[in-house]
């Protein structure tokens, strides 16, 4: 998972290659958010991310319409 804007959870380098990134933009700081590696259908393998990955990912779920919105599926740019 990586954090957009000005900080990073985890390089670039580490996640894994895929076609698509799901995105979750911040409700309070334009241009922030997180987004994740997934499939076309916006499916993220759990099993895939580390585990810091992994809670960033539940919480950004956990927490649409109160911190982030609804997520969107990107192409990913490599």
């Amino acid at each position: 998972m990586v954090r957009l804007h000005t900080c990073c959870v985890a390089p670039a380098s580490d996640l894994p290659l895929t076609q698509y990134l799901l995105r979750f933009d911040s409700l309070f700081h334009a241009g922030r958010g997180v987004v994740f590696p997934c499939d076309a259908q916006g499916h993220v393998d759990l099993d895939g991310l580390s585990e810091r990955a992994r809670e960033h990912y539940l919480y950004a779920r956990a927490v649409i319409g109160r911190e982030y919105t609804f997520p969107h599926v990107l192409p990913a740019t490599h």
